[in-house]
């Protein structure tokens, strides 16, 4: 990676797919490009279905003000839906490692919150030799945003991918389609807050606000 690390690196990390990584990442950059901040997002990999209308990293790039290719390297971007090692397999493309993924992880100078999004949850595979975990591991970022539905069985999904993530990071968990009007989705809040002594928010625009003032340090 090159020397122009972001002044706070967030790795966007979801329990699963689909869970919205992108839509919190998307919302979060945003929110910090109208207050004036500058903001990047990079996604390492990415594979995606051919008939879907947008890629991951055209959401990234239109909510960051990146080129697509900017955001997600072209060869690194995959046309099946599989894990992107395994899409790459598939499409009979060459194999690719976490380091390969670190050396092409590169930003602008002076960018003040710096995204990566990872790909399925923490144990998905993301290279040949490695997953989310992995990345983190190379990536060390300043914190970790964990995407959970909020919804029946986030409760084992949460603290299974928190557990993974272990001293590497801070790590905050985010709600996603959270509506505080359901029994259900306030009992998980209350469970994994009070009960697991996690950290939770349900509103994209709040954390970003959080990740800058006071900045990242008030996750430790």
């Amino acid at each position: 990676m090159t020397p122009n690390r972001p002044r706070a690196l967030v790795l966007v990390s979801g329990t699963s797919t689909e869970v919205g990584k992108t839509w919190w990442s998307a919302a979060m950059a945003r929110t910090l490009r109208s207050q004036g901040r500058s903001v990047a997002a990079r996604k390492p990999a990415q594979s995606f279905d051919p008939d879907d209308a947008t890629t991951d990293a055209a959401v990234l790039g239109a909510a960051t003000g990146e080129d697509e290719a900017t955001v997600c390297a072209p060869h690194r971007s995959y046309e099946v839906s599989m894990a992107p090692p395994m899409a790459a397999a598939a499409l009979g493309r060459p194999g690719f490692s976490i380091t390969d993924l670190m050396t092409e992880l590169t930003w602008p100078a002076d960018v003040d919150v710096g995204f990566v999004e990872s790909a399925g949850g923490p144990r998905s595979p993301l290279a040949d030799d490695g997953d989310t975990i992995a990345l983190a591991t190379a990536l060390a970022p300043d914190l970790v945003v964990l995407v959970a539905d909020a919804g029946l069985g986030t409760i084992n999904a949460v603290r299974l991918a928190h557990d993974a993530f272990g001293t590497l990071a801070p790590v905050v968990v985010a709600l996603n389609r959270y509506d505080d009007s359901l029994t259900l989705h306030r009992a998980n809040r209350g469970w994994l807050e009070a009960t697991s002594g996690l950290s939770v928010v349900t509103d994209p625009n709040a954390l970003a606000n959080r990740i800058v003032e006071p900045g990242v340090a008030s996750f430790r």
